[in-house]
């Protein structure tokens, strides 16, 4: 099952970027084995402004995808069920999940009406760079979770 991690905007050559890259890296080699992977990360900048532009681009990047919007309002997972989750849509046959990131003001209506699940981070707002990092963190430990790696402790 093919992941993909699809946020507006671009994370410059930052840490952020460095860390969400490097974890990406590691998720897809990690993930090989157990049918998850590639984990891509996928930079859009809309042409046009606004969060309907946005929306589109979201949209149009998970065509026929299983959509997960990452959202405030969104249901927060511990990791261990969250690995079960991601196993369990590998299991059931989905081919490609793709989690987005909104834009500044988040996510436009129709990216939430066509999300089939949304994911929050907890309670606390954070940078997009910050957060494109640390879903992919949460992506690397689900792998390493479902391979029993010792990655993950309880």
């Amino acid at each position: 099952m093919r992941l993909t991690l699809a946020a507006i905007g671009r994370p410059g050559r930052g840490p952020e970027a460095q860390l969400a890259e490097d974890y990406a890296r590691r998720a897809t080699l990690a993930g090989r084995p157990l049918g998850l992977g590639p984990l891509e990360l996928l930079d859009l900048e809309p042409r046009k402004p606004g969060a309907a532009a946005e929306g589109a681009l979201l949209l149009e990047a998970a065509e026929g995808a299983y959509l997960v919007a990452c959202d405030e309002s969104g249901k927060a997972w511990r990791s261990r069920d969250f690995a079960d989750w991601i196993g369990a849509l590998r299991d059931q046959g989905e081919r490609r999940v793709v989690f987005t990131i909104g834009g500044t003001d988040g996510h436009d209506p129709q990216v939430r009406a066509a999300a089939r699940a949304t994911l929050a981070f907890g309670l606390q707002t954070w940078p997009h760079a910050l957060a494109r990092a640390m879903l992919a963190e949460q992506l690397y430990r689900a792998v390493t979770i479902l391979a029993g790696s010792p990655y993950h402790r309880d």
